[in-house]
This record gives structure tokens, sequence and C-alpha cells, in this order.
């Protein structure tokens, strides 16, 4: 039984009001829970990330549930303030000091997120790199509607030369971040899902919470089981409804796509998504979707949100190599021609859908 809403992305040409969002189900990942009959399964959505999020929450009280459930979307609604990179707000405030060339002090929380995200950025060899702002604002992804707009190619050609990287940013002990250069400006729409992946469940954890499901917009993040077995998830398939492959999801672990088929515009024919690649400038058009599994871990969350972009970018002779570095082994890559390739641990994993 299908309970997850409609699992189609958006598919209807350039424009994308906020309005859809709401009306749908903007998932990558479909969820296939059995909520049939009377099974304690508790369920609350809303709308975070520019994306619908829900909490499945198995075999606690009605208000036990609710309770725990709303915790975690209350810190879904923090996070989407402290890192949205387009509205007032903390991560606002830094890119314009490092705009001005000024030294800025961010929250503990903030500074964390800039080291760590240096790590894994320096780990996939510059392909995850939350530092290219301007490029992605160039484009009009850092909007909730944009236009079919190519940008200006010498604008983009500066940007690349500039080399906007992680590597850039100073951390210091007491939360003061400057820069070397003046081009980054940060943005953590590959980063900042994850974070609250993780986050929620260490809240759900800390309700007494034993067994639940979170997902925000197709990341997504198991505790315990679904009763006697594991919660079960499908891939969405990136170019027809429904699934492309199914597996369980285990405790603890997590599961991300990036796909071209989420945010992006078709101008002349050609499909421009919101993943922009670092070295050129310019969004991806070989892969149309690519999807990790993360094991366990204090990151799990973190790592299925930012480690699906280097394997969506990288060359497709070598796309399981940055995840690698990363510590992902379990990954599935659908390429610009819809063929199908998967990692050996990602391949004992799954059970095929279709082609």
């Amino acid at each position: 039984m299908l309970v997850s809403g409609k699992p189609e992305a958006g598919s209807g040409g350039w424009r994308f009001p906020l309005t859809a969002y709401r009306s749908l189900l903007t998932c990558t990942l479909v969820l296939f829970i059995a909520a049939c009959g009377k099974e304690p399964l508790h369920q609350q959505q809303s709308f975070v990330f520019g994306t619908q999020v829900e909490v499945s929450i198995y075999g606690e009280t009605e208000a036990k549930a609710r309770t725990a459930a709303a915790a975690v979307l209350q810190e879904f609604d923090r996070l989407h303030r402290e890192f949205h990179a387009w509205q007032p707000g903390p991560l606002m405030a830094l890119n314009a000091a490092i705009a001005r060339g000024e030294r800025h002090q961010v929250s503990p929380e903030l500074a964390a997120a800039l080291r760590d995200a240096t790590q894994l950025s320096e780990a996939s060899g510059g392909l995850f790199n939350p530092a290219i702002g301007q490029l992605i604002a160039l484009w009009g992804f850092q909007s909730d509607e944009f236009k079919p707009l190519r940008p200006d190619p010498k604008k983009i050609a500066a940007l690349v030369r500039a080399q906007p990287r992680m590597s850039d940013l100073t951390v210091d002990a007491d939360n003061f971040v400057t820069s070397r250069n003046p081009a980054v400006q940060l943005d953590f729409g590959g980063y900042a899902k994850g974070l609250a992946l993780d986050n929620a469940l260490r809240i759900l954890r800390a309700q007494g919470v034993a067994h639940a499901l979170v997902n925000i917009g197709g990341n997504i993040i198991a505790l315990g089981k679904h009763g006697a077995r594991p919660w079960h998830v499908g891939v969405k398939h990136p170019r027809a409804p429904g699934a492309l492959i199914e597996l369980d999801l285990n405790d603890g672990e997590a599961i991300g796509t990036s796909g071209d088929y989420q945010r992006y515009f078709e101008l002349d024919g050609r499909r421009y998504c919101h993943i922009i690649d670092p070295g050129t400038g310019f969004p991806v058009t070989g892969t149309q979707s690519l999807t990790v599994l993360a094991a366990p871990g204090p990151r799990a969350g973190v790592l299925s949100d930012a480690a699906s972009k280097p394997g969506f970018i990288a060359d497709i002779r070598d796309w399981e190599a940055p995840l690698k570095r990363l510590g992902i082994i379990a990954a599935i890559r659908v390429d610009e021609s819809g063929k199908i390739a998967m990692s050996e641990a990602m391949a004992r994993r799954a059970k095929r859908v279709r082609d």
C-alpha cells in the first residue's frame, strides 16, 4: 500500500511554483509502508527544505508519536532557517561577510557543519562543493521559482576560474570564519537535509521512539523496524512512474538520491538541472539519477545527502571512486541514456523492479 502520496517528482516543464510542490510529494524515493489493518503507524507531514517531509512512527501511542513527530518537524523548521542560502538568516549573513572580505563569527552548529562539509568536499575531490553558491544562483536555482535562461558564459567562466572551494575557508577555535577567496558563497542544499535526518534520529531516540522512518523529499533514514520486518523503500525511476528498485532499509541506514528531475528547466529541447559541475560551471548532463545507501552511524544522514552529488557529477567511467572515498559502497546510477549501473553492494541489497 502506497501511503506517501504521488511518487513522481514534478515533470511539467521548466517552472515549479511553490504551490505545486505543496500539492504533491516530490519524493526521490517511494515509500512502501503496509499501513493497513490495526498496525499502530502514525504519520505527520509538513513542507520544509522546499519539499514534502514525512515522519512515520511505528508501535507507539498516538499521543507519544504525535509529540515526537512534532519535535522532529520543529527541528526541520529551525534548520531550514539556519541553513537557507537566499533568505535572511545565519548562512546569508556569513555569505555577505565573505563577499565583503570580513571576519564573521558563526554558531557552533554552523561552524561544525563548515568543518564537516570541508572534509567531505576534500574527500570527494571537490565534486561535493557547497562553496559554489554563486554558480547555483547564476543558473537561477536559488529561488522557489526559476526561469529558463542560460547565464552569460563569461560570468560562468569567471566563477570557474575563481575556483571557490570549501578549503578557502578558515574556521578558528572561537568559530570566526574567514575566506581567502571572495568568490566563495555557501549553499548547503546538498547537506542540510542530511543533517536534519541525523538530528531527527537523535530526537526520536531521546523521545523514547524505537521504530520510525523519516523522509525529506526522498532522503530517508530508518530507525528500528516496521513491526516484524525492516522498513521497505523504493528508489524512484527518473523517467517513469513508480520504483526503479526496492530494498529493505535497516536500523540506522540512510538512503538519498540526486536526480535531474527535481529542480530543472528545459530550453531549446535541453534539460538543465540544479546540480552544477564545479569544474565546468554547467549543470550535469550525463546522469539522470544517482542513489547512495549509507551505513548506520552518526553521519549516515549527511552522507546520504552529500555523497550522492559526487557520484552524479563524476565521469561515467569512474563514478564509484568518489563514493568509495566517502565510505559509500552501495549505489545505483542511471546515465543520460537510461542505462543502469549498480555497485556490487547495492546489487546484493536491491530487488530490481524495472529497467
